[in-house]
């Protein structure tokens, strides 16, 4: 019993950093070098998110 199914991997979406040096916004993918567009600089800081995050106290 074959049951194909059209599967597709999701898609991967960039994710937003943020440059230590000149502050600019980056979409960086999986595969891209973790470096600044703008200047080159290689230290770069992923952008908080907007959804919710709630830590639960012990």
């Amino acid at each position: 019993m074959d049951i194909q199914k059209d599967v597709q991997p999701p898609k991967q979406q960039p994710m937003i950093y943020i440059c230590g040096e000149c502050h600019t916004e980056n979409e960086i993918k999986s595969r891209d070098p973790i470096r600044c567009r703008e200047c080159g600089y290689r230290i770069m800081y992923k952008k908080r998110t907007k959804r919710l995050v709630v830590f639960d106290a012990r």
